[in-house]
């Protein structure tokens, strides 16, 4: 349940048992290594076993063991009861009751997720009658190295490599039979990662894609499917497979189709697999009702305007494919803009619920000799049941400066923390060594450990005998241990010339600068100053608004103008909102958390102070120079017909009864290989606006795909609907444009005739390309921020943070990342004001420690750090010598690899400590 109002929520939770004691398990896997029942994983889509006390999939979190009620012994008949039986940490409970939760918040987020259409809805595929007929998350899952082949791709029925494969697309999206009008918007670019990755594993593999649009309109995602026809030799094949027939005996698959000259073709393939859809997962038309939100007919949430974070109860927000099908890179983007729409509620509450850990005051170990302490886990079977732990640790005995070893069970445990913290004081330890599973997830925790023992954390170091050692030589347990016994020698060479290093707090500038006063750039100031964080807001131009004031009205009918005029009064009203316009940034310097940038406008220069900054320079349209555009009044893009269509200047199409429209024009070109996404959505809705105005109007439109994704696919059936005609054309055979006396003639070959055709057309509407705006290299090399291949500016990463650049503090928002709806451009922009927010709530923040260092007496100026480093930190100072800011610097090593006197360090991997570990080894 959740009752109350936003701000005061009080929600209620249901936690069924997992009977297991999360608060013991350490998910040693002892359990499950001794549980006698095996049922199908559902996690590897049925195809292996799982145990009946299981954890749901790795990297679960957390990770702990579950008991599968419906499947183990002891529940259904009474007896067993092993895992209880050998679980040494007591953590299995029968008895656990289901439990009711109630908990006090202030917003709530919906992110339920997805699941993959039924392919057995679909009977003529045979999917639950042929066993080599699978989904793309079984493919998915038999490709993965801990999937239930180990990465060996192979066909269910036999086991036997499959030579060819082929994909189907669109199984549950796109058909209406079936109540799945919509796209599912990530099915084409799966099947391509898909070939590609299958022939990795499987060199020599033939792969097919049978496909109706291929729908690559992510960043980069056109180069990545123009790769895979040209380098890899993923077949494409455009047509929609009616059914799949197999051979009983040989259980190879038979399709069916027609090829482009006509003709029925017949193939025969190994392995077949359904590019199912996205679909609401089922439980969620369950939470939403729960909940008191409204959804659409297929059960996602109800969209409520051009924000998509928004749900119909305020205070509850949405992101995901709860929202629309929808890809990694846009889920993780709505996630942040949805915690920025929490975050704006709960401003005030920020920082009232946060607990400080009180450490003891650091010893000074600096005159001491080394005194090392060495700990081996066992981890249950997951180390102990390889490497023999007890010999590890006697021979860790014999190593120089080590003053102590001990073997624990699960050395991560809170009692095991808590006897090395006493063991640590009674031995005088000054140094110590973990070895046991992976840093990347257990390093912060035992470095919390030497702290608490008035340790710095840096004296800290951990052997990785689990990951590197223990689940990769599992079937050589004596070389497994002799290898163990290296790891540790080496992190004890390394841990005996660790040095104690410290951060140090530097202050945060509060405010922020946002560049750009498109939708995006207002929408990131807006969020901000919401949230209590003053904002300057940069436009070059005259007035706030950006291209967007062109628009009228978008594809799902919102109203662009209103839109517009409340957010600009929003902003230009808003007291923590400073609107400079006429203005640019000419010169920045600082880190992140504390920047000054120099401000340029026609009456003065200003220098502005802020902690964090968000570039939204928006776009450009692409003013075509083909196809008679420029030379002919009747030529326009799609962006010129919208404002005619929308214009209150009498009627637009008078004396226009034919119109034809020309898709990817200045996209998906060598020269601009990119896809501009919205052009095709922007065809839908103008022909959509022509066949309003005058229904006996003809609209045509020549397209190589039509890429309506998501629920936009359901507009681009209804225009096909209302008589607007699609005539797709090849790259290799484009359109001609003529200018006759009668009206413009375009000749396109029809694909379906097998002729040429030629149309006549009052107006000729071009799709121009969405291009990067000329200003955005200039603004790049100012900010020293990158650009990818097209011009647009370049994330972090594309998947894992897509609104950062690599420099701290500096993140971006709309158009100037790359070509996106206006949605989609609100969703980005309180993302980076939700990321840049994680700076700007710090008064100070912690810096140094794993930094680079300059020995100053032997620098020469060579300037070559200062070239090196990426985020433009080393700097030749007043002394004349190159000096690396602490609280700046990356620690990316760059520079230190670079020098060419090797007088750059970077601390806790320093050059001494890296040989000291290569000559133990």
């Amino acid at each position: 349940a959740l009752e109350g109002q936003p701000g005061r929520f009080k929600v209620k939770l249901r936690l069924e048992p997992r009977y297991v004691d999360p608060t013991k398990c350490v998910g040693c896997g002892v359990c499950a290594e001794k549980c006698p029942k095996k049922v199908p994983d559902e996690f590897n889509r049925n195809l292996s076993k799982r145990r009946a006390i299981y954890i749901a999939y790795p990297q679960a979190i957390p990770l702990v063991y579950s008991i599968d009620r419906d499947n183990c012994i002891y529940f259904t008949k009474g007896t067993c009861r092993a895992c209880e039986k050998f679980c040494e940490n007591k953590a299995i409970d029968f008895d656990q009751p289901e439990q009711t939760r109630e908990l006090d918040v202030g917003a709530v987020i919906l992110a339920p997720g997805f699941e993959t259409f039924d392919p057995a809805l679909k009977p003529e595929y045979g999917y639950d009658r042929f066993p080599n007929v699978i989904t793309s998350l079984e493919f998915e899952r038999i490709n993965s190295a801990g999937g239930p082949f180990g990465g060996h791709v192979q066909r269910p029925s036999d086991g036997t490599e499959p030579k060819r494969v082929a994909w189907i697309q669109c199984v549950g999206s796109r058909d209406p039979s079936i109540g799945r009008d919509y796209c599912s918007y990530v099915c084409c670019m799966y099947a391509t990662k898909q070939a590609i990755i299958g022939q990795e594993h499987l060199p020599g593999m033939e792969t097919t894609i049978f496909y109706m649009d291929i729908r690559a309109q992510g960043k980069g995602f056109d180069r990545y499917y123009e790769r895979a026809k040209s380098e890899h030799g993923v077949r494409y094949i455009r047509s929609m497979i009616s059914r799949v027939i197999e051979d009983p005996v040989t259980h190879n698959l038979e399709v069916q189709y027609f090829d482009e000259t006509d003709n029925l073709v017949k193939e025969t393939f190994d392995l077949v697999v359904l590019s199912v859809g996205l679909v609401p997962h089922s439980s969620t038309r369950k939470l939403a009702e729960t909940l008191e939100v409204d959804t659409d007919r297929f059960g996602f949430a109800a969209r409520l305007g051009l924000n998509p974070l928004i749900t119909s109860r305020e205070g509850v927000f949405t992101c995901g494919v709860f929202q629309a099908p929808r890809d990694i890179p846009d889920s993780l983007m709505q996630a942040s803009g949805a915690a920025a729409e929490a975050g704006a509620l709960l401003s005030e509450a920020r920082g009232t619920q946060i607990t400080v850990t009180e450490f003891p005051q650091e010893r000074d170990v600096t005159a001491e000799p080394p005194r090392i302490g060495v700990f081996v886990c066992h981890c249950g079977i997951n180390i102990g049941g390889v490497v023999d732990v007890p010999a590890v640790v006697e021979y860790a005995k014999t190593l120089p400066y080590v003053e102590y070893a001990q073997e624990y069970l699960f050395a991560c445990s809170t009692d095991s923390q808590a006897k090395m913290v006493e063991a640590i004081g009674e031995h005088g330890l000054n140094r110590v060594v973990v070895a046991s599973c992976s840093p990347r997830t257990h390093e912060p925790l035992f470095q919390e450990s030497l702290r608490k023992a008035g340790l710095n954390p840096y004296l800290f170091e951990m052997a990785n005998i689990r990951d590197q050692c223990s689940w990769v030589h599992a079937e050589d347990h004596v070389r497994a241990s002799e290898k163990s016994k290296d790891l540790v020698r080496m992190s004890v060479a390394r841990a005996a010339v660790l040095e104690p290093l410290h951060q140090f707090p530097a202050p945060v500038e509060q405010s922020a600068l946002v560049i750009g006063g498109g939708p995006a750039g207002m929408t990131a100031a807006l969020t901000l100053a919401e949230q209590g964080f003053y904002t300057h807001l940069v436009e070059k131009g005259v007035e706030l608004g950006g291209l967007a004031r062109r628009l009228t009205r978008t594809l799902e009918g919102y109203d662009v103008r209103a839109f517009l005029a409340d957010l600009k009064d929003k902003v230009t009203g808003h007291e923590m909102i400073k609107v400079h316009l006429q203005s640019e940034i000419t010169e920045t310097s600082g880190r992140m958390g504390r920047f000054v940038s120099q401000l340029v406008n026609p009456d003065r220069k200003e220098t502005i102070n802020y902690g964090a900054l968000i570039v939204a320079t928006g776009a450009a349209e692409y003013q075509p120079d083909e196809y008679l555009h420029g030379e002919d009044d009747r030529v326009m893009t799609q962006l010129a017909l919208h404002e005619t269509l929308f214009s209150d200047n009498g009627d637009p199409l008078k004396d226009i009864n034919d119109v034809v429209m020309i898709q990817c024009v200045g996209s998906r070109t060598e020269e601009h290989s990119y896809c501009s996404r919205i052009c095709c959505s922007m065809a839908v809705a103008n022909a959509l606006r022509i066949k309003e105005l005058k229904p006996e109007a003809e609209v045509t439109i020549l397209f190589r795909d039509m890429r309506t994704s998501s629920l936009k696919e359901l507009y681009y059936r209804q225009a096909r609907d209302r008589g607007v005609r699609f005539i797709r054309f090849d790259p290799d055979r484009p359109p001609s444009v003529a200018s006759g006396e009668n009206g413009l003639e375009i000749t396109i070959y029809d694909q379906i005739l097998g002729e040429w055709i030629i149309l006549s057309a009052d107006r000729l509407v071009l799709a121009a390309a969405v291009r990067p705006q000329p200003e955005a290299k200039q603004l790049g090399t100012a900010l020293k921020l990158p650009l990818d291949a097209d011009g647009f500016f370049m994330e972090a990463h594309l998947k894992l943070r897509p609104v950062d650049f690599v420099n701290a503090g500096f993140y971006m928002a709309g158009t100037a990342h790359g070509p996106k709806f206006l949605e989609e451009c609100i969703s980005q922009a309180k993302a980076a004001a939700a990321r840049a927010a994680t700076v700007l709530a710090k008064k100070e923040m912690m810096v140094g420690g794993e930094v680079a260092v300059v020995d100053a007496e032997q620098c020469v100026a060579c300037l070559t750090c200062v070239r090196t480093c990426p985020y433009g930190v080393p700097q030749i100072n007043e002394e004349g010598v190159a000096y690396i800011d602490p609280a700046a610097c990356q620690g990316c090593g760059s520079c230190a690899s670079a020098c060419p006197r090797k007088i750059i360090q970077i601390k806790h991997h320093t050059d001494a400590q890296i040989i000291a570990k290569a000559v133990a080894l």
